[in-house]
């Protein structure tokens, strides 16, 4: 395991990817040209979606359930092996949340005949249909159908409150005000509960040259962009420029670095180093993530997961040592046994990091940041040993059930730090696209202290090299060798 994982995430400089994607759809302007089941980024990120997609597979299991229950008294295993098969054969659903009642009815009759008439034939014939009951296969038969149509209708009169459950809309800002760019606007405009806050346009034409019919607002040129992104905190970009633009889109993108935002391109063929890409749609315009965090919808969910049991564990069998070093430190020397330093996380908004004291100073890491060094005098004795055996991160784990942290992922860096090396490295503030950890992948091959340039510039290569490349058995892989690495280490001080 050891060798594969090394092999295939050894980092190095990314190559630069090609992408094609032409689509006939890419400027249709009707909405209903194109399916509506991407309101969100990428579509799937969506709860919306996501629900969409098993309502129709969903009903079907449950009625069955229900129908077997109810004329069984129990859910034999013909009628659970049943299930699955349908489940297989409907999933993902495609009625969608936008559809008529008319178009719903339709679609779902027509759906369900085919799938009816599928099943008796192929029971008839293999005689698997002697194992249900008459009266429960007669009954399933209208009832199925009649809880989809009533399951759908009831998703789009609680929507809205699914859509509030998920917090406030993503800002974004489309660059290029062009008909592409226009339509994508039109798309998130007129696609009910997208979740996204159109802010406006980024174009460096005059406006005269621009489509004044679009009636959407033109913020500004393409190099105030960053500075803009940064100080009205947008998440999400849209690039929408000409394929002969090139050059002017690499330099768009190596300046947006210095922000946390997720970069999608629209138009057909584009050319750089992808983080997470992969192509999808935003309210039915087919887009191409082009700098986006792992950890959307289902892989989000498995990784905070695991985050909470793997936290949970080790502070329940870790809480007698957490007692007994507070009352160490308190012993040993004089200020809090537990310490609060501010640092940058998710989105590179600020989390509040708890630490055990290991000096006999506090810097919350704001304004100035002394990195420690070999022999530090601020260093208790006490502390040497903690920050050797990294037991002074231990309180971080709490940090990670309140959901500020990871329990793998980029390191924080104190403000200060975060402030002086975004300037100086490109691509430094795309490591804060998923939340920092109490151990990382730049941590376990040799980066785990010094602030230097050089040796930062390793350590981002080994956190976007993480982002590239994430999996939950990289996860475990970085847990099981952080163990190795603290009983190993020498450099640690």
């Amino acid at each position: 395991m050891k060798h594969a994982l090394d092999t295939q995430l050894k980092p190095a400089p990314a190559p630069r990817t090609v992408i094609l994607m032409d689509s006939p759809t890419l400027l249709s302007e009707d909405p209903t040209t194109v399916s509506q089941n991407g309101a969100g980024a990428l579509g799937k990120d969506n709860l919306l979606s996501l629900i969409e997609s098993i309502i129709d597979p969903g009903m079907l299991v449950l009625s069955l359930w229900g129908v077997a229950f109810f004329f069984e008294r129990t859910v034999p295993p013909t009628y659970l092996i049943l299930s699955v098969i349908v489940f297989a054969m409907t999933f993902p659903g495609t009625t969608h949340l936008q559809s008529s009642l008319q178009k719903l009815v339709i679609q779902t009759t027509l759906n369900w005949i085919a799938i009816a008439a599928l099943l008796l034939i192929t029971g008839i014939v293999t005689r698997y249909i002697s194992g249900f009951s008459n009266d429960a296969i007669v009954a399933w038969l209208w009832i199925a159908p009649l809880t989809q149509i009533a399951a759908h209708r009831l998703l789009r009169v609680t929507a809205p409150l699914i859509v509030s459950l998920q917090g406030p809309p993503r800002r974004a800002v489309i660059v290029g005000m062009n008909n592409q760019g226009i339509a994508l606007a039109r798309r998130i405009r007129d696609t009910p509960f997208s979740r996204i806050k159109l802010l406006g346009f980024f174009d460096d034409r005059e406006p005269s040259r621009l489509n004044a019919s679009a009636n959407f607002s033109l913020i500004d040129k393409l190099r105030e962009l960053p500075q803009f992104a940064k100080e009205h905190g947008v998440q999400e970009i849209y690039l929408s420029l000409p394929m002969a633009s090139q050059p002017r889109i690499l330099q768009v993108l190596d300046d947006l670095k210095d922000t946390t935002a997720s970069i999608y391109f629209v138009p057909d063929m584009f050319v750089t180093d992808l983080i997470q890409g992969r192509s999808g749609s935003v309210c039915g315009m087919p887009v191409i993530a082009v700098c986006e965090t792992p950890f959307r919808g289902s892989s989000g969910a498995a990784k905070r997961l695991s985050d909470i049991a793997i936290s949970l564990l080790i502070l329940t069998l870790v809480s007698p040592l957490l007692l007994a070093i507070a009352i160490a430190i308190k012993l040993g020397s004089p200020g809090p046994a537990i310490f609060k330093q501010r640092r940058y996380g998710l989105d590179g908004k600020e989390i509040v990091v708890y630490k055990f004291r290991s000096m006999s100073v506090t810097e919350d890491g704001n304004k100035s940041y002394t990195q420690v060094t070999r022999n530090d005098a601020r260093v208790t004795r006490l502390g040497a040993f903690l920050r050797k055996t990294s037991l002074d991160e231990l309180p971080q784990f709490l940090n990670v059930l309140q959901g500020s942290m990871s329990v793998v992922g980029p390191r924080p860096h104190a403000i200060a730090v975060n402030e002086q090396y975004r300037k100086l490295i490109s691509g430094y503030m795309v490591r804060h696209k998923v939340k920092p950890g109490i151990t990382g992948w730049a941590q376990v091959n040799g980066y785990r202290g010094g602030d230097d340039l050089v040796h930062m510039r390793h350590r981002i290569e080994f956190d976007l090299d993480y982002l590239r490349n994430w999996s939950l058995r990289l996860d475990l892989y970085i847990i099981f060798k952080t163990v190795r690495v603290i009983f190993n280490d020498s450099k640690a001080f």
